[in-house]
């Protein structure tokens, strides 16, 4: 069987559940607030709730464009990877939770070579650092 020759990298997609000990109003307001992802991030952000706004978080390291915003409900944005045909979407649902907030984040089109860093990075430093955040309070 002839195998189709693959156009550029392979992509992967992410799809995980976070629970934050927090309401989802507030959760919507630390990840589109610039100063409260500050807070939690630890870096600077700059951040907008309009749509087409373009944003940075972490000091830089993540940048993009908003595409969608549902207040409190669902943030939508496309991540920069350099070049690529398809962009990388980011899709945070918040859902009330017994225990606050369930986030469902799922990312498509993560470059493989960047997919472990970005799924480490979901986990230990955005989401980890958001749950750490209320955790203390």
């Amino acid at each position: 069987m002839q195998q189709l020759p693959r156009k550029g990298h392979t992509m992967k997609d992410y799809k995980k559940y976070f629970i934050i000990p927090a309401d989802p109003a507030e959760v919507y307001l630390a990840l589109t607030n610039p100063a409260t992802i500050q807070l939690w991030s630890g870096e600077t952000a700059e951040m907008s709730t309009e749509p087409d706004s373009e944003f940075q978080l972490f000091d830089g390291s993540i940048a993009g464009k908003n595409l969608a915003f549902e207040e409190n409900n669902k943030i939508v944005q496309e991540w920069y990877f350099g070049e690529q045909e398809e962009p990388s979407v980011v899709t945070i649902k918040l859902h009330p939770h017994k225990n606050g907030t369930s986030a469902e984040l799922r990312h498509t089109n993560i470059p493989d070579e960047a997919f472990p860093d970005i799924t480490e990075g979901w986990e230990k430093v955005y989401f980890g650092n958001l749950i750490a955040f209320y955790e203390e309070e």
